[in-house]
């Protein structure tokens, strides 16, 4: 499946809880999911009422997705982590998330010098940050500990990232990621546990997805 281009409110109205797709607005009284909690579709409002046994490949199923969309990968991406996890030591679950983490975008958006995940990912596209000195623009890129982003010289004169700083500041970094919010720089420390995903996700039902 290609990538999605539609709107993002809905994919948190179908799993049934927020996502956090656009940022500050999933926080205000303008989110959609707050207003309409109900499933997307014709149907949907009928079917928050409607009890239905949930199969076992369901839950699987609407975990993966979930993840999916809150990373921002698309499945073709995401089994081609998921082998990756499973030929790694140690609990597959916990490697699969642990890459996704990893991910140049998603470690954008932890330091804090984006809004949200797409946009670290459009920012990192333009080629805004270089990793250990060099220009990259590869948001799938895996970080490694030891690692250092930074925002482009040539991109600090850009009003969006002067003005970083004071936004930067009232969102919190993980413990595994450091940052200087005054040349705009962050590091990693070492490589996320399986504790440091904010996301309340189920891996092992992931696992049982793929595992059929």
């Amino acid at each position: 499946m290609s990538k999605y281009t539609g709107p993002v409110c809905k994919l948190c109205r179908r799993e049934g809880e927020k996502l956090f797709l656009k940022g500050e607005r999933c926080f205000s009284p303008k989110c959609a999911f707050e207003r309409r909690s109900y499933p997307p579709g014709e149907h949907g409002r009928e079917a928050q009422f409607r009890r239905r046994r949930v199969s076992d490949y369901h839950r699987q199923l609407r975990e993966k997705q979930k993840t999916k969309r809150i990373y921002g990968v698309t499945e073709r991406q995401f089994r081609r982590y998921y082998r990756s996890a499973l030929q790694k030591r140690g609990l597959t679950g916990a490697n699969l998330l642990q890459m996704l983490e990893r991910r140049l975008d998603n470690v954008v958006y932890r330091l804090g010098f984006a809004e949200s995940r797409s946009h670290a990912r459009l920012l990192v596209t333009h080629g805004h940050f270089n990793v250990n000195g060099r220009r990259t623009d590869v948001p799938s890129m895996l970080v490694h500990e030891g690692d250092n982003i930074e925002v482009r010289e040539g991109s600090l004169k850009r009003t969006y990232f002067k003005g970083l700083p004071e936004i930067a500041e009232g969102k919190t970094a993980p413990h595994w990621l450091d940052r200087d919010l005054k040349t705009l720089n962050g590091r990693v420390l070492q490589l996320p546990e399986r504790r440091d995903v904010e996301a309340t996700l189920n891996e092992q039902l992931i696992i049982e997805y793929y595992s059929r």
